[in-house]
């Protein structure tokens, strides 16, 4: 009896996994051949980015904007939003409006909605984000309550308030596309991340849960949870099978629009997730969460050393 429980066991976790693995080649390949993935250029004649002179956020200003749709690009610096919207103006000859805001700060909303009337929005992406400058223990980061409240702002209220701000025109249209960025992370124990990983899993429980009360609106809500990327904030130079470029990320992601309401876009990250939610089944939650301590805390300490060493250059 025994054995065939051990059988039907390990029968079920093998299904579970094909099956996962089919839906995730679906979404990321077939779906868009055949035709079925969202059309965001019926969404609406503008898309809003935050974050969107670096990394994810740029290569969603730029991608929408090669697929006919007009950017508002949101984000902290000037200069880097007109080098941006120039590019985009020269490569793909769509307009483009800049809002230069700080979103680590929280008395910026009125002027982006006094910004953003009138327009039609189709497509928002929620992309602006950071995290610790290395890991560390909650209680020794340093000058914490400013990290956390600059944190918090950044990756919970600016994903909170911009979807305020624009859901109300796209209710009224019957219609729109709001893609919010999460992590891996968000569904692992984040320990020397932790308030980073909390605010992620947040970016994934408001995107369930917004998906269910509009869908009735026409309004699609879409979380990704990305692996590592080629950008400022992974520190990772060069692209590699499972660390992609920007671009290549982006564009992997939005064949799964309409199709994928959760996903981690690109298809060597929806195998992370596969494997992190095997482990999760199949092991208690204290080794996975030991394994991810184990390596920030190598990360943590190679961090130490270095602002050590420039500590004593200067």
């Amino acid at each position: 009896m025994w054995e065939a429980i051990g059988k039907l066991s390990l029968a079920y976790i093998a299904l579970r996994f094909a099956w996962s693995l089919l839906k995730g080649l679906y979404g990321s390949f077939v779906a868009a051949a055949l035709g079925l993935n969202l059309n965001v250029k019926k969404t609406g004649e503008w898309a809003v980015v935050t974050g969107a002179t670096d990394g994810i956020g740029k290569a969603y200003a730029f991608e929408l904007a090669r697929r006919g749709m007009k950017v508002v690009l949101i984000s902290r610096t000037p200069f880097k939003l007109q080098n941006v919207a120039a590019e985009i103006n020269t490569k793909h000859g769509v307009e483009t409006k800049i809002i230069d805001v700080d979103f680590t700060k929280d008395d910026i909303y009125d002027r982006i909605e006094k910004e953003l009337k009138g327009l039609d929005i189709g497509v928002l992406v929620n992309n602006v984000g950071m995290s610790y400058d290395y890991p560390e223990y909650f209680n020794k980061v340093e000058d914490a309550e400013k990290v956390f409240d600059r944190l918090i702002n950044c990756n919970v209220k600016s994903l909170t308030k911009m979807t305020r701000i624009v859901l109300p025109g796209m209710e009224e249209r019957k219609r729109g596309l709001v893609i919010n960025l999460s992590s891996l992370s968000s569904i692992i124990p984040a320990p020397l991340l932790a308030v980073y990983g909390a605010t992620k899993a947040y970016v994934e429980s408001l995107t369930d849960s917004l998906s269910v009360e509009y869908a009735s609106k026409n309004i699609q809500f879409q979380c990704i949870l990305p692996g590592f990327v080629v950008s400022n904030m992974s520190k990772i130079k060069r692209p590699t099978l499972m660390a992609p470029t920007p671009t290549a990320f982006v564009r992997s992601s939005l064949k799964t629009t309409g199709v994928e309401k959760r996903t981690a876009g690109y298809f060597m990250h929806k195998l992370q997730i596969y494997g992190i939610e095997f482990l999760k089944m199949n092991l208690p939650g204290s080794v996975l969460a030991s394994i991810v301590y184990n390596q920030l805390k190598a990360v943590r300490s190679k961090a130490l050393k270095r602002k050590e060493r420039e500590a004593k250059t200067e």
